[in-house]
């Protein structure tokens, strides 16, 4: 009998080399659809579906995907009465988990009567992309999370007590600096192989807090991509028997929080002249401080202290290079006088549709009906 290792001996994870055996096998010209959704406190769902019919060409898009549905009231989305939730295909994105032709599907939420579901807001974040589109709105999201054991410990702390302050753990190297780098590499290769625009990665503040960023994506793009690289990110995690936290203050003391710094700019910042704009943008976003903090994510008061990196949650503030203010103007951009800024006030479980979408409401106005 061989030796399955540690591997064996965990409850939570599978043996993988008895998984290859099956993935290997013909699906008979079928291909294998995951569709994937957000539920009512801001997870990934999915279901599995099979496609009998692949186009000739190989490539699967949405429109040639059906709607499915699921029990809404399972998650959260629906009342038992009136259950059914409908999932209409938006994006489609190769599986690297299953490979070859088999696909991840990322769906918007939407109710029987033809509504969009009150936890989809996709929706309303993809008309004010379409209606302020001629501005060009590129976005970057830095994805910060925390990794846990199965005891809900976070990962490599130890059992009685905690790690050496914060200090060395950031963009740190080596055995005691840094832990599970093998699900950030894996996670890494995943968005690449399904072409999520994943920019880059690195170690965070806190022992076993990571980042990862995506972008620059145009319009409803970066929402898109950002929910599938969240997806791969908890399915990898999986697979390693690991937890996915995203929550803005998950140890509570003298340890940073999780953000989703968002980093904009549109055609007219992007050009010789536009810090005018970069500064009417943030004008604007000063106006409106309370409704941005209102959607940037729950529980974002424990994190936005002014301490650790981070604004206070009541006041606006905005500077170059100023890792403290609610807004951030990256120092080249000041000097070369046009570029983009960064909203660090966006907690690391907020939802990136809300996050751009109230971006693009604010310095471009609201959807005219």
């Amino acid at each position: 009998m061989p030796d399955m290792g540690n591997q064996a001996e965990s409850k939570y994870v599978s043996y993988t080399e008895n998984l290859l055996k099956y993935m290997r096998l013909d699906q008979k010209g079928n291909a294998m659809a995951e569709y994937i959704w957000i539920d009512a406190v801001g997870h990934v769902r999915s279901k599995s579906k099979t496609i009998t019919k692949i186009p000739e060409s190989g490539e699967i898009k949405p429109e040639d995907l059906p709607v499915w549905n699921f029990d809404g009231s399972s998650t959260e989305q629906a009342p038992g009465d009136n259950s059914d939730v409908y999932l209409r295909p938006v994006a489609v994105f190769p599986d690297p988990m299953r490979g070859t032709p088999n696909i991840l599907v990322l769906c918007e939420c939407w109710n029987a009567d033809g509504t969009p579901n009150k936890y989809n807001y996709r929706h309303e974040c993809a008309k004010l992309m379409e209606a302020h589109a001629d501005h060009v709105p590129w976005f970057g999201l830095e994805q910060e999370y925390t990794l846990f054991d199965m005891e809900d410990r976070p990962y490599g702390w130890p059992k009685n007590g905690y790690p050496a302050p914060q200090g060395p753990y950031y963009c740190g190297v080596g055995a005691g600096r840094v832990m599970c780098r093998d699900i950030v590499d894996a996670h890494y290769k995943a968005c690449l192989y399904a072409g999520v625009k994943i920019s880059g990665t690195n170690a965070e503040v806190m022992p076993a807090q990571w980042e990862f960023q995506v972008g620059p994506c145009e319009g409803i793009e970066m929402g898109d991509h950002l929910w599938i690289a969240r997806f791969l990110l908890h399915r990898v995690a999986e697979e390693f028997g690991a937890k996915i936290s995203v929550a803005p203050k998950p140890i509570p003391g003298d340890w940073n929080g999780a953000g989703l710094h968002t980093n904009f700019s549109t055609k007219e910042m992007r050009v010789e002249g536009g810090m005018k704009h970069i500064e009417a943008a943030i004008k604007k976003l000063e106006g409106r401080h309370q409704e941005h903090i209102a959607v940037y994510g729950e529980g974002n008061e424990l994190r936005l202290t002014g301490r650790h990196e981070t604004g206070a949650i009541d006041q606006f503030s905005y500077g170059v290079a100023n890792r403290g203010a609610s807004i951030r103007i990256p120092r080249e951009c000041a000097a070369k006088g046009y570029g983009y800024f960064e909203d660090r006030r966006p907690a690391s479980n907020a939802d990136p549709y809300q996050i751009t979408g109230i971006m693009m409401e604010t310095v471009f106005g609201p959807v005219k009906e």
